[in-house]
């Protein structure tokens, strides 16, 4: 009874003294995690800020339909109003803000296309300037998401990883989602000239 006892305590002692450093490394990659989706939203938030100007600009410079910039600043609203917190990133949570940020995405398109009408506006300097700004956040949007992803994958890794999961198990640490592509993004867009 006695071995038993002493054998069970120290298979625990064991394991508990392999994983130990698992743990510390479990917690560094979970901050990774939090710090990359703060990144993200850093980004986003850029993004969110420009458009008030680009709006502005764009009814100011053109008899625009208004339908496009209502839907433009209804997404914006919309998509504010989604604050994930970077100690709780479940997947429902991360989709619904990956679909909010998608909804922003899509009036900003189709706003872009629609001031291809309006070549007086597209020839003021406020109007490039913004362009090229809002270009260039898309572009740091989806860095900020591809490091996140990246965070992500190497915390899910070391979370799965032999003995690593029992550490994990034992103190909580759960697998975390990434982003996905945005809905339709497997299609190719159909251009017509």
């Amino acid at each position: 009874m006695k071995k038993a006892i002493l054998g069970v305590i120290g298979a625990l002692f064991f394991t508990t003294l392999f994983s130990s450093c698992g743990y510390n490394s479990m917690v560094k990659l979970d901050e990774d995690v939090k710090t990359k989706w703060n990144q993200v939203e850093t980004q986003y938030q850029r993004r969110s800020d420009l458009i008030p100007n680009l709006v502005s600009t764009v009814k100011g410079a053109a008899k625009f339909e208004e339908g496009t910039l209502t839907a433009v600043v209804e997404a914006r609203a919309k998509a504010s109003q989604i604050k994930v917190d970077a100690n709780d990133l479940s997947p429902e949570k991360i989709e619904k803000f990956q679909a909010a940020q998608g909804q922003i995405g899509q009036a900003l398109s189709r706003l872009m296309v629609l001031t291809e009408n309006y070549p007086e506006l597209k020839a003021t300097q406020q109007f490039s300037d913004l362009s090229v700004q809002l270009e260039g956040t898309e572009n740091r949007i989806a860095v900020a998401r591809k490091d996140f992803n990246d965070s992500v994958q190497e915390y899910n890794t070391k979370v799965r990883s032999f003995p690593n999961n029992l550490t994990a198990g034992m103190f909580g640490f759960k697998q975390r989602v990434g982003f996905k592509a945005d809905e339709g993004a497997q299609n190719a867009p159909k251009v017509q000239f």
